[in-house]
């Protein structure tokens, strides 16, 4: 399932992600904010659990999401500002870390580094700026799978309506939440109109 947030704070926040002028500071700002809403849209359903806490009159039992069964995995490296914004949001959570990169000749991903704790049981949420040919997404979630969670989420900022189709082709079973679908795939099979290399542009690592 593929659900577009169509808020005007959401779009305002994407469009200036999109400003050339937006330095990497601002950038990673940005992209906290952005995060941050996607996970109060995203986690709307999540079950709570009762939890008896001191307050200024006594102890009293609220509700609380259960931030201990939940598993947030950033794709690194354009994927650690999101994180950064959702784990202080639930300092419980656990975190998990996945790397790819992209073949520039075949434009297939590669995972090289999988750093993702025990989650059989957990809502496991993926963490990637961008959805472009959908590879790596697809990629990243065949590898949260195989680590038996109970349910995944993906929280993305922007991707094209191909990529989109071929990760609800192969992993339909998943909610997919994103902030804005892009007109499409260029020929160089990055999203268009796009915002550049979410990673560069929030670390200045551009050559």
């Amino acid at each position: 399932m593929i659900t577009e947030l169509k808020h005007p704070v959401l779009k305002t926040l994407i469009n200036h992600l999109r400003e050339s002028q937006t330095d990497a500071l601002r950038f990673r700002h940005i992209v906290h904010d952005i995060a941050r809403l996607m996970a109060y849209e995203a986690l709307s359903t999540e079950p709570s659990i009762e939890r008896e806490i001191d307050t200024w009159n006594g102890k009293r039992t609220f509700e609380f999401i259960d931030e201990e069964n939940l598993l947030f995995v950033s794709i690194l490296r354009a994927g650690l500002p999101m994180i950064e914004s959702v784990t202080a949001l639930f300092p419980n959570a656990s975190s998990g870390f996945l790397a790819m990169r992209r073949d520039e000749k075949t434009h297939q991903s590669v995972i090289y580094y999988d750093r993702i704790p025990e989650c059989k049981g957990k809502t496991v949420i993926l963490l990637d700026p961008m959805v472009a040919t959908g590879g790596s997404l697809c990629d990243a979630i065949s590898v949260v799978k195989h680590k038996e969670p109970a349910k995944i989420i993906s929280l993305n900022l922007i991707g094209s309506p191909e990529g989109l189709d071929v990760v609800d082709q192969k992993h339909p079973d998943i909610h997919l939440f994103i902030a804005h679908i892009d007109e499409k795939l260029d020929s160089n099979m990055y999203i268009y109109p796009g915002l550049g290399d979410a990673g560069d542009r929030s670390y200045n690592t551009k050559d």
